[in-house]
Parts: C-alpha cells; sequence; structure tokens
C-alpha cells in the first residue's frame, strides 16, 4: 500500500469504517459462537479476489466517504496471507481515502507460527493487533480448547510489542470454578505486560456451542449471579487503579488507546462490513452477508457481492440501536442525537431516568445519560427500565 497515512479528514466527508471478516479458524473454540468453519484448505487467490470484489461493492454505495478504521476479524484473520491483507489496505485506501492516523487492527491467536507472519502484517500496513490470549493459566487455556500455552502467547505478544505500535489482549473470567482471588493474580500478571488495552470478557454459554451442550448436560456450571459480580467489580477496581479504566462494559484501555473502530459501533456511527457473515451500517441501511463461506462465495460469483440482507431501517429502530450502544460506554448517549433518530418518537423513559439516578445508578449530564460505576453492573435491568419501544409519540 501507498501509506498507512494519508491526508486528513475532509469535514465534508463523513468519516466510516471497514470491517472485513475473515472466517476460517484452525479449531472451533468450545465457547465461540462467532461465524468461524475449520476448512482443510483455502484457495488464497480466490478468497483475496473475493474480498476485493465485495469491498468495490461497498465502496460503490458508500462514495465520497473516508475511511478512520479497519478492523480485520474473525475466525483467524491472522491466518490469511499478508499479500491479501496488503491487497484490501491498497484497494480500500483507492476506493475512500485514509484519515490522518488511521487505525488498523488485525485479530491474531498468540501462536508462535502466526507470531512469525506479524512483522509481514505490520510491512502491509496493519498497525494494532488484538491478541486473543483467553488466560494466562495452562489448565484454562486446555478448558478453552485454545492450542496455544502460556510461555507460546507471552512469546507471541513479546513479538507483537515490537511490530506492532498498539497492542491489545483478551482475557476470559469467570470460568467454572475460579476462585476471586486467582483472578486478581491473574489479571494483575495481564496488567504487568504494558499493554495499553485489554478486553476482559466473562465467560458466558452461548446457544449452539460445545459449551451449551455440556451446561444443558450439567457438566459445566460457571459462576453464579453474586460471584459474578464480584469479579466484574473488581476487574473494574484493578483495571481503573492501573489506570486503564473501563470506557466500555468489557473494554479498558489507558486514555486515548480505546479502540477506535469499536467506538464507531458504540457511537453508532456507519461502517461497511465486508466478507461472510459480515455486518454494517450505512446510512440508515443495515447489511448482512451470507454468513457460510461457501454461500457468500457462490454469491461473489453470481453477483459480485455477498450480500444477503439489505434493508432501510425504520426510525425507531435506529434510535433503539443507538441507546443500547451508547448506553455501553462510559462517556454515556447524546439523547438528543437518539431523538433526532427516532423523528418524534419518544425513546427514553425520563420517570424512569429520574428513579434510576435518585438510587445512584445513571447520572445526566444535559442531554448525555451515563450508567454510572455502581449501574455497569445492573446495565440489562437499567435498559430494560429506560428503553421504550416507541409506542410513545412525544
Amino acid at each position: 500500500m501507498s501509506s498507512a497515512i494519508s491526508s486528513a479528514p475532509s469535514p465534508t466527508r463523513a468519516p466510516l469504517a471497514l470491517y472485513v471478516h475473515w472466517p476460517f479458524c484452525v479449531s472451533k473454540c468450545p465457547y465461540c459462537d462467532f461465524n468461524s468453519h475449520v476448512r482443510e484448505s483455502v484457495d488464497q487467490a480466490a478468497w483475496a479476489d473475493a474480498l476485493l470484489a465485495d469491498l468495490a461493492h461497498e465502496a460503490a454505495a458508500l462514495p465520497g466517504r473516508q475511511l478512520t478504521s479497519i478492523f480485520f476479524g474473525g475466525g483467524t484473520p491472522s491466518l490469511m496471507p499478508p499479500a491479501t491483507v496488503a491487497a484490501i489496505l491498497d484497494a480500500a485506501e483507492r476506493h475512500w481515502g485514509f484519515a490522518e492516523g488511521i487505525e488498523i487492527t488485525l485479530e491474531a491467536n498468540p501462536s508462535s507460527v502466526e507470531a512469525a507472519r506479524f512483522a509481514d502484517l505490520a510491512a502491509a500496513g496493519v498497525n494494532r493487533a488484538s491478541l486473543g490470549v483467553q488466560a494466562l493459566d495452562d489448565t484454562a487455556l486446555r478448558f478453552l480448547g485454545r492450542a496455544h500455552g502460556v510461555d507460546e502467547a507471552l512469546q507471541a505478544l513479546e513479538t507483537a510489542q515490537e511490530q506492532f505500535s498498539r497492542i491489545s489482549f483478551d482475557l476470559i473470567y469467570a470460568r467454572p470454578g475460579q476462585p476471586l482471588r486467582d483472578w486478581e493474580a491473574e489479571l494483575r500478571r495481564a496488567i504487568g505486560y504494558g499493554t495499553e488495552h485489554l478486553s476482559l470478557y466473562q465467560l458466558t454459554i452461548e446457544p449452539g456451542t460445545r459449551f451449551a451442550t455440556e451446561a444443558a448436560a450439567g457438566r459445566l456450571t460457571i459462576p453464579d449471579g453474586d460471584a459474578a459480580a464480584d469479579l466484574f467489580e473488581t476487574t473494574r477496581a484493578i483495571t481503573a487503579a492501573a489506570g486503564l479504566p473501563a470506557y466500555e462494559t468489557s473494554n479498558h484501555a489507558r486514555i486515548g488507546a480505546e479502540s477506535r473502530h469499536n467506538l464507531t459501533y458504540w457511537r453508532y456511527g456507519d461502517y461497511a462490513g465486508i466478507g461472510p457473515g459480515a455486518h454494517g451500517r450505512r446510512e440508515g441501511v443495515a447489511t448482512a452477508r451470507r454468513k457460510k463461506p461457501e454461500n457468500w462465495m457462490a454469491a461473489i460469483a453470481r453477483n459480485g457481492h455477498g450480500i444477503e440482507l439489505e434493508e432501510s431501517l425504520p426510525p425507531v429502530t435506529r434510535a433503539t440501536e443507538a441507546l443500547v450502544m451508547g448506553l455501553r460506554l462510559a462517556e454515556g448517549v447524546d439523547l438528543s442525537r437518539v431523538a433526532a433518530l427516532a423523528k418524534g418518537r419518544e425513546m427514553v423513559n425520563r420517570a424512569a431516568v429520574t428513579t434510576l439516578a435518585k438510587q445512584g445508578l445513571v447520572r445526566l449530564q444535559g442531554e448525555q445519560l451515563i450508567v454510572t460505576e455502581a449501574g455497569a453492573l445492573l446495565l440489562d435491568a437499567i435498559l430494560r427500565e429506560v428503553v421504550l419501544t416507541g409506542d410513545r409519540v412525544a
């Protein structure tokens, strides 16, 4: 690609994010409900061509924009040939142009095989890596179905820190039988590696996963509500004290190191999504690609794009999405923007907001509605109280 940085955004060109989905993995983790598939072989040239075709279609639908972030997710996009990553970045820059300081993230497994590609991926233009470490305990990693061990993961983290200017990694907690003191020690150890961003997720049992089957058979039990609440509150206290406060429900970062790409989602900005199962939001239109890789490839050959769904969202849906996503953020959500999206529908139960504010669970600063630290643990219940269905008209 010509450069990871080009001209600064023009005020007349609304910013845009791009998501690229690579659906393949070496193995399927037992907790994962993402659109990921294990294939013995992949025609890399055909996949590169198909992704470029899908990208060109989205660019034609969103002309005159400028990219502020690109995110390669999956699946395991670190299995992509660096040449394919470079080709996609070159094409994206030609179609849209890059904002100054564009963030280009690629998710990676912290294995030695994939770490060997980090230098080439950085040369292709990737400047931020998100590593699926998931645990700093070998027994836990085996339980989670991960192919790497702790030592290998830490070596990959060190390599990533040498090659990329920005690093994040994931950990999964609230594992079966995990004592609070063990998680505290694991989290403090993770913080000690000096990364600027951590994504910390409580283990959840998702339908259709192997863990769901085991849970239904009584072979798997995750911490109950009280234990999970203690783990959540401890997580937020430790990360805040270490200078990585929660800026979103499960994401923690040093000030200025937040994921710009994910902030686009939570702030309800526009983003293009390409690749199998990728979703997008473009100027009030929702898009979704075909999920199964073979079906997506067939659609590319037939139509020149992989779109399965393309629909204009009604105002109440857009407003609801903006409200629900925005309340996950520590900065909260602008209710005047929600009202503008709703076009006359009342979306917020103001009486409930007043009651919750008296309880210290939310805070209203002008038109900015913020879920407090005390309320973060009760976010789902708060959403049920605050978000109206659109039946009431302002």
